[in-house]
């Protein structure tokens, strides 16, 4: 039976339109489903929208619509772009759908019945932007801590969550799993939190009606985040409990952006604890992109809108590039000259120029037919080694969510090739006929690395590969038995590669 591997990506806020922010966490989440699945893990890639909420009611009641008719719209755009970004998930989860909110009721009175969630009052500060609430302290000059944005003083009936009661289980936990909450930093910033102290959590509203209504008083609404986090159970069929949610839960991998941590790795957890239900096996939460040094905002007219950069430069492109420019986890900036030094010089001179020229001179020497290797010499071995050394280490970076680590291990051994290349002379063995069989071996080694980088970089960057691995005769999808050495048989028909990747002037 194969393994199971269950990866989600947060569902994205209805209120807002697709940026890079989006694509970033959604690309990688891809890329990580994809390799698993090269490795022959049984997986399930989820992602999806975050529909209910008082800032949703309030955009479609400014725009003359209703909030779902708003929802509908913005729902396609991020569903034609994981589209466009070639996104390969396994189910896209909206919170207006009736198994969604059939498994949020279930979980709120399940919580109720065990007197986990009381009826109390509540009078606090709230950020409607963020949907959080803030206490006297937290709050500066009426400010919210989180976005700086105007907050308003909230007195009203609420449902409460006792997650006080569970700091201390979940402080522990953390402690005995120190791959529960990545990178480190973000685990200690969460075990500071925890440690400050946990107050109950209110979990309605009475001031608005988009969301699903609280089990037995619906004047109340369920908390727009104890809805939203629900749907990682809810998408396997929660609360049916065999079926995917049987196979797949607990979750391998959350992966999220910075921003909405505690959300994750406080609230989720304890109110999963407050349940019986496992917690997730590991929360990852990555960086922030700026734009040439400055924050994503409206106001600076600097957002970063994916379709404009996939149109300008291919999926491709993009996907690596946003794997490539920063460790998974920090902060990264976005300029269009990095982009494009990128794709010159690792994509076009890099690995197209491998493959243009290895295969041109494949078409000349031996008329596309890939010849047997003869007796390795001291170069070949060396680059066959570094191939299998490579996918040793991507396979480790893969694990360790290293996504720019594993990208460079690829490019080294895209670098040696080309060295190799320079160092081995094709064209002047070509001119001796006592050089054939050595030309013979070192095409030989050339195609198979290729063949094997292009294999290993299919979840990276699907596309390129595949084309890639039908100029090397090779129409199959690879599984990670195909990385071994020496799987590319003599005899197979070879054509020449257009280039990847061509070059993009510059324009100042």
């Amino acid at each position: 039976m194969k393994p199971t591997f269950y990866i989600t990506t947060p569902i994205y806020y209805v209120n807002d339109v697709p940026h890079i922010g989006h694509a970033y966490t959604t690309v990688a989440a891809d890329l990580l489903a994809r390799y698993k699945r090269l490795k022959g893990f049984d997986l399930f890639f989820l992602t999806g929208s975050d529909e209910h909420g008082q800032k949703v009611e309030k955009s479609a009641q400014a725009a003359g619509e209703t909030p779902l008719v708003l929802a509908d719209r913005v729902v396609k755009r991020f569903q034609a772009l994981w589209e466009k970004l070639g996104i390969s998930h396994t189910d896209f989860i909206r919170t207006t759908q009736e198994r969604h909110k059939q498994g949020v009721s279930k979980i709120f009175k399940q919580l109720m019945d065990k007197g986990d969630i009381y009826l109390g009052e509540y009078e606090d500060w709230y950020c409607t932007p963020c949907e959080t609430f803030w206490t006297e302290t937290q709050v500066t000059d009426g400010k919210c801590p989180d976005c700086n944005r105007q907050v308003e003083r909230l007195k009203e009936e609420s449902y409460f969550f006792k997650m006080s009661a569970y700091g201390e289980k979940l402080l522990a936990h953390i402690e005995e799993n120190p791959e529960f909450i990545q990178p480190r930093s973000k685990r200690n910033e969460i075990i500071a939190f925890i440690k400050d102290g946990l107050r109950d959590l209110s979990v309605s509203r009475t001031s608005f009606s988009w969301g699903i209504p609280v089990p037995g008083n619906e004047k109340h609404i369920i908390y727009v985040w104890f809805d939203a986090l629900t749907n990682y159970i809810t998408a396997l069929g929660y609360p049916q409990e065999d079926g995917n949610f049987g196979k797949y839960w607990p979750a391998d991998v959350h992966l999220i952006g910075k921003d909405i941590l505690r959300f994750h790795a406080v609230y989720w957890p304890t109110f999963l604890m407050a349940a019986g239900l496992p917690l997730p096996k590991k929360i990852f939460a990555h960086g922030w992109w700026t734009v040439e040094g400055q924050k994503m905002s409206k106001s600076l007219q600097n957002v970063v809108e994916p379709n404009m950069l996939i149109d300008r430069y291919g999926v491709d492109a993009v996907r690596y590039f946003l794997m490539r420019e920063v460790p998974f986890g920090l902060d990264g900036d976005f300029s269009h000259a990095s982009l494009v030094n990128r794709i010159n010089s690792d994509l076009a001179n890099d690995l197209g120029n491998l493959l243009s020229r290895s295969t041109a001179m494949l078409m000349k020497y031996f008329n596309g037919v890939l010849p047997p290797a003869g007796t390795f010499a001291d170069l070949d071995n060396q680059l066959k080694q570094k191939t299998e050394d490579m996918i040793k280490a991507v396979d480790q970076q893969m694990e360790e969510l290293a996504f720019n680590k594993a990208l460079q291990s690829i490019w080294e051994v895209v670098s040696s090739g080309n060295k190799y290349i320079d160092e081995t002379t094709p064209w002047a063995l070509a001119k001796e006929p006592a050089g054939k069989e050595r030309l013979a071996t070192v095409m030989y080694c050339l195609m198979e690395t290729q063949r094997i980088i292009h294999s290993i970089l299919a979840p990276f960057m699907p596309e390129t590969s595949r084309k890639a691995l039908a100029v090397l005769g090779i129409s199959e999808l690879p599984t990670i038995a195909d990385l071994a050495w020496g799987k590319l048989t003599a005899g197979t028909t070879i054509s020449k590669a257009e280039a990847l990747f061509p070059r993009i002037e510059k324009t100042d």
